[in-house]
């Protein structure tokens, strides 16, 4: 026998989609100002941010997309629901920004070694703008939900603005110095920077793909805890594993001493899943079985 728990995300998703659609439209329009400031001012950083946002871009639309049908209930096909399409999004948006860094990359380093000249005082207005374009599209996200998805979008925003402000120093540097060189040595650092990052969300994302115990939960705590249960001998074939970084689901078997009447049953489970939701376990499966009972799941747990 088992408890089962489902809790709507409805709307908070569709707060999440609209802060989303705010960040699109933003990241949208200022990507091709950046590609004009770029062409004009002869910037390998903003060029190279250019290509950048392009990526965030396409990124936050298919993030936009895999949200909203992360949010379709479960059915016969998707019995957990479409809450992983949520973590898709993240796995791409993560992909992307790894590709364009790599771009960034082979297109900033032949420049460092010979340096163009740049127009100082357009990077710093552009950077300006960068700042504050993307700060609003981050703090349009900021508050959301704490889906990977919307963590990888609101990473890339923050990443974004972190580097117009070196962008905005640079230009001050080259312009009070004429060290063009600077220019293309942000795009490196910055590119790194955003490498950095991105490997370490990647490895989040695919923690919860391959099924990984979250690591915010405590197992031996909570085995502790549930063990402890009056009426509890011990417990086996335990799964913790999340769905999309935030939502944490749980299976376990019990076991409780033989003869314990129905009432006696029902209120270990639901003693049971107090203990799961006090650990972040938002869906938890409860199964007992009587001491002595032979199950042929316990050899593999």
């Amino acid at each position: 026998m088992g408890q089962h728990h489902h809790h709507s995300s409805k709307g908070d998703g569709i707060s999440v989609r609209k802060r989303l659609k705010v960040a699109f439209l933003l990241n949208f329009f200022f990507t091709i100002i950046e590609l004009v400031g770029g062409v004009l001012t002869n910037s390998m950083a903003i060029m190279s941010d250019a290509v950048h946002d392009l990526g965030d871009t396409i990124a936050i639309g298919s993030a936009l997309w895999l949200e909203k049908v992360a949010e379709r209930k479960r059915d016969r096909n998707y019995t957990y629901g479409y809450r992983r399409f949520s973590t898709l999004g993240a796995l791409l948006t993560s992909i992307i920004l790894f590709a364009g860094s790599i771009l960034i990359l082979s297109e900033a380093i032949p420049r460092l070694l010979q340096p163009q000249e740049v127009m100082a005082k357009g990077m710093l207005w552009m950077a300006v703008l960068g700042i504050v374009f993307n700060g609003l599209a981050a703090w349009r996200l900021h508050g959301g939900n704490t889906s990977l998805n919307n963590r990888a979008v609101m990473l890339h925003l923050m990443e974004d603005v972190l580097g117009w402000v070196a962008v905005l120093i640079g230009s001050i540097v080259i312009h009070y110095t004429g060290w063009f060189w600077i220019d293309p040595l942000m795009s490196v650092g910055i590119a790194i920077f955003i490498l950095f990052h991105v490997i370490r969300n990647i490895r989040k994302i695919l923690s919860v793909f391959l099924q990984s115990v979250p690591a915010e939960i405590d197992r031996e705590d909570m085995e502790a805890d549930l063990t402890s249960l009056d009426g509890v001998r011990g417990l086996h074939d335990l799964h913790l594993w999340s769905l999309d970084g935030s939502y944490n689901v749980m299976s376990v078997h019990l076991v409780v001493h033989s003869g314990l009447s129905e009432k006696q049953q029902q209120n270990i489970r639901e003693q049971a899943v107090v203990v799961a939701k006090r650990f972040g376990i938002q869906h938890p499966t409860i199964a007992l079985e009587f001491d002595g009972e032979e199950c042929g799941w316990e050899e593999d747990c």
